[in-house]
């Protein structure tokens, strides 16, 4: 169940010759892969691409009519061994994923694609994480498409370029037998607009036709002599075919070539942030129409040094804006430069950031430094008041907002099923000290953050249990503990921790966080999601597959909100004289997704007049003596502070906020813990019945009668 359904949005997908398209970019993006004449599709969904993943889920009866094969692939690496097909086959085919970590994990396919070439165009759709609201280490895609020479598109961000760059890949991979990499930046995917659509069309040939006449050719397996071939075959033929075909369907684009005898050289995916910076200096408009020559580089990789040539003719300068380190591109325009002997003043890094993303404030200061240099503007240029200037190199400034407002970190929703494992595990370290813990990829990983502060390291999805191999040694009295979630299990969990953990004797213990879904990345269903799925086999049971790789000690919990029998499976994992790996499977339904699902069954019985009974928790201020152990234990953020009402104390008391699911731990919490009594369950019923009006009438008047007496009582003691 993905946190989005483009059930309606797809109908789109069917417009025909010259209608009009008009939608969000990933959506484009499909269409645009239907207009191309595609033959397969895989994937492994991530930030930014995730919802490319669930459109063509949403599609697939569409994709079915075109004999499109789509495969929602068990990670990276097997949605990029899926181009295989097109290594021998004119097949066109299209992969999509995460970037940087997705190239990771598919290095090794992409490497093997690349060195034997390609037959059939080969479309690696790449959502770049690259900036300051990326989830994961900050590199780039531009780094790998240089060490395996895969051509790197960077498309302007509106949907007529993005639709352009995904049929011209098509056509560069099969003009230069390379795969190509399209780079969808985050507000790429995100952007809205509208493009003139061509019609849907089939593979001309077709996989039926490659199963019933199947190929080889030697000269394309990677294996010696030909893998030496290969490289050769890259910088003698490849790039130069590469080349012309750039050259000839004008990729890159011109912008104001004459207008001044300075200039821009940027990559698509930033056109849309320099022409907002040169608008705010009056120097272009907001329909694009610059005062500054442009040279806009759709392909980012590779080069075109005859068109640096030009651009540069008749100029004093030229900067390159170019994101993030190494400046891979500034270091090739230097060589294009000096290699030809051209005499324009090159400016990149030492006028704009050395790293980090771009965005309109950071290359406004570039560009204003930049043209106040070369007498373009006035050094006091008047510039908008609300717009600060900032340095080209980023130096410390005290903010007075984080004086004033906490820092945000991410962590759990509201009811998460995983937020009572980090709590009992936390409750357990202080009966048996703390441990060495590895996290992983997912949710789970925010229990490393405030309160839990949980967790020592993380090295990629699916290796948290690889992680804690190291520190598996029969000489200390404490295990190691390995967290990972169904995600990462069967992403890479699965053979990289559990089966090498039994193999090498490990002793360690591995929680495997069981929650139906890849929730961290939107909720799509996996092996053993247990909602039925029509395209899709689910329901394969976690603690099977354990056990066929041969672990021993498994337990499996149901309810993850069962606080003790949390603490004491925990126990029993840690103190056990029982050798071999440990593993615990903690299960409950990802609550995000059960609201999503409850919720509008929910709105439609309110609607219909039925009878809805929801549990909500609450706090007796009377009872709360301030301590807040329940918040700093289960860091819920529907448990808040107010004003204490008994005048003579000044702590602040908890209290709970109506966005409270009722998922219970609070009131697990109060007593696994041994903690205040002051945790009250309340039922909320909408719609009630005549039953439920009349027990509410004596409740309310037994109270009443309770409360006046109470009051009564108290006076006669008043003087």
């Amino acid at each position: 169940m993905a946190e989005r359904s483009f059930v309606e949005e797809v109908k789109k997908l069917r417009l025909g010759q010259g209608e009009i398209f008009s939608g969000e970019g990933i959506l484009a993006v499909t269409k645009a892969l239907l207009e191309s004449g595609v033959a397969y599709v895989a994937g492994y969904q991530g930030a930014p691409i995730s919802h490319l993943m669930d459109v063509l889920l949403d599609a697939q009866d569409i994709l079915s009519e075109y004999g499109i094969r789509f495969e929602n692939s068990a990670s990276e690496a097997t949605a990029a061994a899926t181009l295989a097909a097109s290594v021998n086959y004119p097949l066109r085919g299209a992969i999509t994923f995460k970037s940087t970590a997705g190239t990771n994990v598919a290095s090794d396919a992409l490497a093997n694609l690349a060195s034997g070439g390609v037959v059939g165009g080969a479309l690696i759709i790449v959502g770049e994480d690259y900036g300051e609201g990326s989830s994961i280490m900050q590199e780039r895609s531009h780094a790998f498409a240089m060490k395996s020479q895969i051509w790197l598109l960077d498309p302007r961000p509106n949907l007529p370029s993005v639709v352009q760059a995904v049929k011209m890949g098509f056509e560069l991979s099969e003009a230069s037998n390379t795969p190509v990499m399209l780079q969808m930046r985050i507000r790429a995917c995100h952007v809205h607009g509208r493009f003139t659509c061509e019609k849907n069309r089939s593979s001309t040939f077709m996989i039926q036709n490659a199963l019933e006449n199947p190929t080889r050719d030697l000269s394309r397996i990677v294996l010696p002599p030909a893998s030496f071939l290969h490289e050769k075959e890259k910088v003698q033929d490849r790039w130069p075919a590469a080349i012309r075909f750039i050259q000839q369907h004008k990729l890159n684009e011109f912008f104001a070539e004459q207008a001044d005898d300075v200039g821009l050289a940027l990559q698509g995916g930033c056109y849309n942030t320099v022409i907002r910076a040169l608008n705010l200096l009056g120097l272009a408009d907001v329909f694009g129409n610059s005062q500054i020559p442009l040279y806009v580089m759709n392909v980012a990789y590779p080069l075109i040094d005859e068109e640096f040539e030009r651009f540069c003719h008749g100029k004093r300068a030229m900067l390159v804006l170019e994101e993030g380190q190494p400046n891979f591109v500034e270091q090739n325009v230097a060589n294009i430069l000096r290699q030809r002997e051209i005499a324009t003043r090159l400016h990149g890094k030492d006028l704009l950031p050395m790293a980090g993303e771009y965005n309109t404030a950071t290359v406004l200061s570039g560009l204003r430094a930049f043209l106040e240099r070369y007498g373009k503007i006035a050094a006091e240029s008047a510039v908008s008041a609300c717009q600060v200037r900032i340095p080209a190199v980023a130096l410390p400034i005290k903010d007075p907002l984080e004086e004033a407002v906490h820092i945000r970190p991410p962590g759990f929703c509201t009811g998460c099923p995983e937020r009572p494992i980090f709590t009992a595990l936390t409750l357990i370290e202080r009966e048996l000290g703390q441990h060495h813990i590895s996290a992983d990829i997912g949710c789970h990983l925010f229990a490393i953050l405030p309160p839990f502060n949980l967790g020592n390291t993380t090295m990629g999805y699916g290796l948290g249990a690889a992680s804690a191999a190291a520190l598996n040694t029969p000489v200390a009295n404490k295990r190691a503990i390995a967290v990972m979630g169904d995600g990462g299990f069967w992403h890479n969990g699965l053979t990289s921790g559990i089966a090498n953990g039994v193999f090498n004797r490990s002793n360690n213990l591995t929680i495997i966080v069981d929650n139906s879904y890849t929730s961290a990345t939107g909720g799509q269903d996996i092996p053993s999601s247990t909602a039925l799925n029509p395209h899709r086999s689910t329901g394969h049971d976690i603690e099977k597959a354990v056990k066929g790789v041969g672990v021993k000690w498994i337990r499996t919990i149901k309810r993850t909100y069962d606080l003790k029998a949390m603490m004491n499976t925990l126990r029993e994992a840690l103190t056990t004289g029982e050798h071999g790996p440990k593993v615990l499977i903690a299960q409950s339904e990802c609550m995000l997704n059960k609201q999503r699902r409850e919720k509008v069954k929910i709105r439609g019985a309110i609607a219909e007049g039925k009878r809805i009974v929801r549990e909500q928790f609450g706090v007796d201020s009377d009872v709360c003596t301030g301590d807040h152990s329940c918040i700093r234990l289960s860091g819920c953020p529907s448990l808040s502070i107010k004003p204490n009402p008994d005048p003579l104390r000044t702590d602040p008391v908890t209290t709970v906020l109506n966005s409270c699911v009722g998922c219970g731990l609070c009131g697990e919490l109060s007593h696994a813990a041994v903690l205040c009594p002051s945790f009250f369950k309340a039922r909320i019923i909408i719609n009630p019945n005549r039953w439920d009006r009349l027990i509410h009438r004596i409740r309310k008047g037994l109270i009443g009668y309770l409360q006046r007496r109470d009051v009564k009582r108290r006076n006669q003691y008043d003087f």
